[in-house]
């Protein structure tokens, strides 16, 4: 079927609790799946992207890696790694454009799942007074799958509800 030419990475788990009580285990796990998955996919993808030139990678993310959160210190941590991956990668692919390298967008695309708060907490957090949709967040990437939104690289687009 050929390369993978779309590649969302999506991968996150949650480990809480508060940073002087929180075991390595719990530290290394959520920092793993985030930052070490993100690696361990994108990185043997990159260069079959290469050869077709053409390719999209969408990160996602959370506005815990902006803004914190409480008993998550770990999973901020891990978020903003990626955050830091993503520009850095859109960085280097922007130095080094030339014809055969330009249709390469390494795109950073927040989404911040609120599933452990229950509706009051969220009405407090969120100005729209809701949870986001899943289907709120597939639709931005799949815009940014698309040539017409190759011109947006390395950005931090926040799918908050008016958070921040």
């Amino acid at each position: 079927m050929g390369p993978v030419q779309v590649l969302v990475n999506n991968a996150g788990i949650h480990d809480d609790a508060v940073f002087p009580g929180m075991a390595p285990k719990q530290w290394r796990s959520v920092i793993d799946l985030s930052v070490n998955g993100f690696y361990n996919v994108t990185q043997p993808l990159m260069l079959p992207m290469i050869r077709t030139r053409w390719g999209r990678i969408i990160n996602l993310s959370s506005v815990a890696s902006l803004i914190g959160n409480r008993g998550q210190v770990n999973y901020a941590a891990a978020k903003g790694a990626l955050n830091a991956a993503t520009k850095a990668l859109s960085w280097k692919w922007q130095a080094a454009e030339s014809p055969s390298t330009r249709w390469l967008r390494a795109s950073f695309r927040p989404a911040w799942a609120i599933a452990a708060f229950d509706a009051a907490a969220i009405a407090d957090l969120v100005p729209m007074k809701r949870a986001g949709k899943p289907e709120e967040v597939a639709s931005l990437v799949g815009f940014l799958a698309y040539e017409e939104a190759a011109y947006i690289t390395g950005q931090v687009i926040s799918i908050n509800g008016g958070m921040i």
